[in-house]
């Protein structure tokens, strides 16, 4: 039974782990260029924010944030995995086939599942990512940063630090993060930005998953033989990643901008999603909702192209075979 859900989630992990791995410096930056503001922008771009922050945090800074990622991709891919199949399942006709639409249908609802998951991993993950570039902002401008701004009032993050010639690095934890989020503001805390992110999430199901499937067709050798050849799925997973992760862009900006909590000096706080696309339109004109797309397009090519190529090779199939879990299937 090819489609064993297990062997999928073993597919799953594998390839989420692999690929957060390799792309997660540029996801660093994608972060980090979405919340600069115009005007006090400090990265020009990609390769010279992976640059500053080598030179200022190391070379581990890139990696700041990875371990919630590396954590938590397996759970949320298990889920988006499991959650696809189940509604195509469901949605399919006697033969087994299913239309653009209920493909598209059965990509949202996977959509809406992960969320769960992917909604509390990337609101600290972009409280790490960013971090370093607060404390880089007030390293340049010491005078106008006087105090480092959370995004509520909460007594204890809203104190000023002050600001020496060399300012202490408030080093957060994802485990603090997480604490104090409940602490002050309950469950509610982790799932900021949770609309954003269906926001993305959906539309991004929806254009990449019936995409990627019609891209793959094209590679069959034969109507006979179904089988595509690997480079062809790996090209059509980048492909099909890179059209929905640009199409999805905006709604990305808008998302970072929601989830990041500490604020640099003047960079005003948003009251939701509507609010925060106004206020970007109204401050930074339409190309803010463009910030960081080349390199969401470089971190999701790889990550779709890598998660095909685990597919089919099968490296879940292979590992299960020699597993006692035979035993229980036979």
């Amino acid at each position: 039974h090819a489609d064993s859900l297990p062997a999928k989630l073993i597919n799953g992990g594998i390839a989420g782990m692999v690929g957060v791995t390799c792309v997660f410096p540029i996801d660093l930056a994608k972060t980090r260029l979405q919340n600069q503001r115009s005007g006090q922008q400090m990265y020009k771009n990609m390769m010279d924010c992976l640059i500053k922050t080598v030179k200022s945090e190391g070379y581990f800074g890139m990696y700041r944030g990875a371990a919630v990622n590396l954590t938590l991709v397996t759970p949320e891919k298990a889920i988006k995995l499991a959650a696809n199949d189940f509604f195509r399942h469901q949605l399919s006709n006697d033969t087994g086939r299913l239309t653009v639409f209920k493909e598209m249908l059965a990509g949202c609802c996977a959509g809406m599942c992960q969320v769960i998951i992917t909604t509390p991993m990337e609101m600290l993950k972009i409280q790490l990512q960013d971090a370093g570039r607060i404390v880089a902002q007030q390293r340049v401008m010491p005078s106008v940063v006087t105090t480092l701004k959370m995004g509520g009032t909460s007594a204890v993050l809203s104190r000023s630090y002050n600001t020496a010639p060399t300012p202490q690095v408030i080093r957060m934890s994802a485990i603090e993060i997480t604490r104090e989020l409940l602490r002050t503001k309950g469950v509610a805390g982790l799932y900021r930005g949770l609309g954003a992110t269906l926001m993305r999430d959906i539309p991004f199901s929806v254009v990449y998953f019936p995409l990627f499937a019609h891209l793959q067709q094209f590679g069959q050798h034969s109507s006979e033989d179904l089988s595509v050849p690997f480079y062809w799925s790996f090209m059509s997973g980048c492909l099909a990643g890179s059209v929905a992760a640009v199409a999805v862009s905006p709604c990305d900006v808008v998302k970072t901008r929601l989830q990041s909590l500490k604020k640099g000096s003047n960079e005003e706080t948003y009251n939701g999603v509507v609010d925060c696309i106004r206020k970007i339109l109204r401050k930074e004109g339409p190309r803010a909702f463009l910030k960081g797309a080349s390199c969401r397009a470089l971190v999701i090519a790889p990550l779709f192209g890598i998660a095909q190529v685990v597919y089919c090779v099968g490296v879940g199939e292979f590992l299960l075979e020699y597993t006692p879990y035979n035993i229980y299937s036979a």
